[in-house]
C-alpha cells in the first residue's frame, strides 16, 4: 500500500524559544523567510504525500492561518502587481490537502501521533517532526518511503552522534539488514529513549522522520507513559517489534536541529548561504565579523 498521508506533531509549547514563542508558534519561526514548518511540508510533498494531517494545540491558529488561504493579501499583491510574491503565497495554500486535529494534552510525541489515527485509518503513513529540518538532493522522508516499499514494514530515520550525545535522543540498537536491499538500511533490535550515559546500544539516534504502519496505533494505545510521564513512540515502536520487523535507514541529507537556538541560527545561516540572492552579501558580512574577531 502507498503511503499518502504524513503526521506533522506540532503541538510543544516551545519553551526554548521564550519569550520569541509566548504569542506565537515556533514552528513558525522564521528560517530566512519560511517558517520551519513550511520546509517539512514540502518535503513531504515533494516525496508524494497527499495528506498533511497537522496536530496542534490551542496557541497554534497561525499555523492554520499560514496554510489557509489569504484572499485580502492576494488581492494586494495582486493590485500592486507583485506576481512573485503573490505566486509564493499561492504556493503555501496549494501545497497539499492539509487536516488539523488537536492534542489537548501535551502528553509526549506518542500521543501526538496517537491523535491522527482516525484520520489515517488502516494505511502506512509518514511522521515529520517539523524541528528536524532536513536538507538533500532527495527527501529524506521519501528516502525512508523508498525503504518501506521495499521492506513493508516500519522505518526510522537515523543518525551517528557523538557517544556524549547519546541521552539525547532515541537511541537504536541495529544488525545489518538483507544483502539484497539498500546498505543504509538496517534492521532494528532494540529501542531506548534517551538511555543513561554508558547505556546505549549503539550511537545511531532516531531523527523526526518515520513511516510506520497502522499496528503502531494498537502498541500506541497500550502504551504507558514512560521517560517524563509522557507517552513515547519509542516505547510503541519496541512493542511493535515483537510483531513485525522495524528497518533503521541512514539517511542522506544534513539535519538541523531548529528545536534548540543553536541548531535554529545554523540552520538559518547554511540556508541563506544557499540563497542566489542573499549568499554574497551575507559571506562578505560573515568574513567582516571574521576580521573583527
Amino acid at each position: 500500500m502507498r503511503v499518502r498521508k504524513a503526521v506533522f506533531p506540532a503541538a510543544g509549547w516551545g519553551t526554548r524559544f521564550l519569550p520569541a514563542t509566548k504569542a506565537q508558534p515556533k514552528e513558525m519561526l522564521p528560517l530566512v523567510d519560511k517558517p520551519i514548518i513550511q520546509y517539512a511540508v514540502e518535503e513531504a510533498v515533494a516525496a508524494g504525500i497527499e495528506q498533511v494531517i497537522i496536530v496542534t494545540s490551542s496557541q497554534k491558529r497561525a499555523i492554520e492561518d499560514h496554510f489557509d488561504l489569504s484572499y485580502e493579501l492576494e488581492h494586494l499583491l495582486e493590485e500592486k502587481g507583485e506576481i512573485e510574491k503573490l505566486r509564493q503565497v499561492r504556493h503555501i495554500s496549494d501545497l497539499a490537502q492539509i487536516a488539523y486535529v488537536r492534542q489537548k494534552e501535551q502528553l509526549g510525541l506518542g500521543h501526538a501521533v496517537l491523535t491522527a489515527k482516525d484520520l489515517i485509518g488502516h494505511e502506512p503513513f509518514a511522521v515529520l517532526l517539523p524541528d528536524d529540518v532536513i536538507v538533500g538532493d532527495r527527501p529524506a522522508i521519501g528516502q525512508l518511503i523508498h525503504a518501506y516499499q521495499q521492506t513493508h514494514s516500519s522505518v526510522l530515520a537515523v543518525s551517528e552522534v557523538p557517544p556524549e550525545d547519546t541521552f539525547r535522543y532515541g537511541i537504536v540498537g541495529t544488525a545489518p539488514g538483507p544483502d539484497d536491499l539498500d546498505p543504509r538500511l538496517r534492521q532494528v533490535t532494540s529501542v531506548v529513549e534517551k538511555p543513561a550515559e554508558g547505556t546505549a546500544p549503539s550511537n545511531f539516534a532516531i531523527i523526526g522522520r518515520y513511516v510506520l504502519t497502522p499496528k503502531i496505533f494498537d502498541k500506541l494505545e497500550q502504551t504507558q507513559r514512560g521517560s517524563g510521564g509522557e507517552i513515547q513512540l519509542t516505547d510503541a515502536i519496541e512493542a511493535l517489534m515483537a510483531e513485525q520487523s522495524v528497518f533503521a535507514y541512514e539517511f542522506e541529507g544534513a539535519r538541523y536541529d531548529a528545536g534548540t537556538t543553536m541548531g535554529w541560527l545554523k540552520a538559518t545561516v547554511d540556508l541563506a548561504l544557499e540563497r542566489p540572492d542573499l549568499a554574497a552579501e551575507l559571506r562578505s558580512h560573515l568574513r567582516g565579523l571574521e576580521l573583527q574577531g
